[in-house]
This record gives C-alpha cells, structure tokens and sequence, in this order.
C-alpha cells in the first residue's frame, strides 16, 4: 500500500536537502552535492536509490514543492516531477501564498529559500525574529512583530571566506573549520581557525545587534543551514538551531496552497 508522502526540495548554490513528510512529521531526510549540469534522469535515479535504502518508492509520493536558488537545477527538477513522477511540482517564489507579506523592494529577489524558513519561524518560533541561514552565503532574514518579511543582509559564508583567503594567500594552506580553543593563535592553523570562525561568530552577533536597533529587540535568532550547529556556539545572539527549519517551511506553504489528502 502506498503512503502519502511530501517530497520536499531545498536546492541551494553547494548542496540540495531532501526530506519526506508524512503530513507534518518528517519520515526521510537527505543531503546530496548540488550539481548544476544534473539531468532529470540523473536526479531521479539518486533520489530513487535514497528513497530505496530507507525503504520508500516514487509510488508513496503524493506532492512534491521546492525552493530553488539554481535556475539549471530548477529545470531538471520540474521535468522529473512532471515527466518520472507524473506531477507537478509546487515552486516557491514571492508570488506563492505564504501568509508572509513580503515588503522587499523587489519581492521578485527573494531567495525561495529565505521565504520558507520566514514561514517556519514565524510558526515555531513566532515573531519578531531574525533568522540566520548558514550556507554558501550567511544571510539575515528579519520578520517583524506582525509578521511581516521587513528584509535582510547577506555576507559571504564561513567556507566561502575561508576558501577566498586560501587562494589568495600564497603561504596560507587549507585547515579544517573547528572551533578554536583560544582566540590568539599560536601557528597558522589555530590563527586561520581563530580570524575565520570567531570573525565569522562576531559578524552575526553585529548584524543582529544592528537588526535590532531598527526592528526592535527579540527573542528569538534561529540558525538553520548546513553549517548552523557549527558556527552557533560561536554566536552570542542564536537562540536555537534548527536544522529543518526550511524544509518545515516548504511543508507548511505547501499546505497552504494545496489539498493534502488524508
């Protein structure tokens, strides 16, 4: 007997997150590379051999919703959805109902992605709130005490500032990002590790304290994103991780703007 579930997609510019649900409770999660030139068939065949070794089929799906920052990624999907799984998918983009009132100048710019995890903060974590998504980029998404999508800031990410300063500076070798046991660094390893991961840590806490002087104080600041349980003990100003939060997000528009059967 086929179950109902909900494919949910994140597809950001490093890595794509899947997960399954079972109406509201999350049954299957996974976190594949993102490749740009990937083929619909490509994508069918990974996700089919996920789905396979936590015992689940393309048959148990009922629906499917993304959010995509990749255009070539975006395409590939949709022509899985509609052409392997014989549905069509549900992007989210400004124009989705969310319940979010999005007051960008351009609501068009809005990452798919940044309106997800606005819709799950608001649900579990109410607002205000300021959401920092750590990924390829670090962004700051700010949702005032009404609810409403007020903007944000966006700075490089921790690997991506990380990477910049290894191929520019020729003596300086690649570390792995751990966090540092002291601040002043006694080699080139602990040093790198101290500027990359404290710097990164003070940068959030600023950019909040920042968000605050013009939103208002809150009491709460979610860290999501693949690099978020990494980076938060670094962050005076995070409140709760959640790693889930987009995917919750997708769920929860998806049910706003389609019938989930029983």
């Amino acid at each position: 007997m086929p179950q109902r579930l909900l494919l949910t997609i994140d597809v950001g510019n490093t890595q794509t997150v899947l997960g399954l649900f079972k109406k509201r409770e999350l049954v299957g999660g996974w976190r594949i590379s993102t490749r740009r030139d990937t083929t619909s068939d490509e994508f069918a065949v990974s996700i089919s051999d996920l789905f396979k070794l936590a015992g689940f089929t393309f048959k148990d799906i009922m629906g499917v919703v993304v959010s995509s920052v990749v255009p070539s990624v975006t395409g590939a999907l949709r022509e899985m959805s509609t052409g392997i799984l014989n549905m069509e998918p549900l992007f989210v983009d400004s124009e989705t109902k969310t319940g979010i009132p999005i007051l960008y100048d351009d609501p068009f710019e809005m990452g798919a992605d940044r309106i997800a995890n606005a819709v799950a903060g608001v649900e579990i974590y109410g607002s205000p709130l300021i959401v920092v998504d750590f990924g390829t980029a670090t962004t700051f998404d700010a949702i005032s005490k009404s609810g409403e999508y007020l903007g944000g800031a966006i700075a490089p990410g921790v690997e991506v500032s990380a990477e910049a300063l290894f191929g520019r500076a020729a003596r300086l070798s690649k570390v792995d990002l751990v966090h540092p046991t002291c601040a002043i660094g006694t080699n080139t390893r602990k040093s790198i590790q101290a500027g990359v991961m404290i710097g990164t840590g003070g940068l959030v806490d600023r950019v909040v304290e920042r968000f605050e002087d013009e939103m208002g104080k809150v009491e709460h600041v979610v860290a999501t994103g693949g690099l978020a349980a990494l980076m938060a003990p670094e962050c005076k100003r995070i409140t709760a991780i959640d790693t889930l939060l987009t995917l919750t997000g997708l769920q929860r528009i998806y049910e706003r703007n389609k019938e989930i059967p029983s």
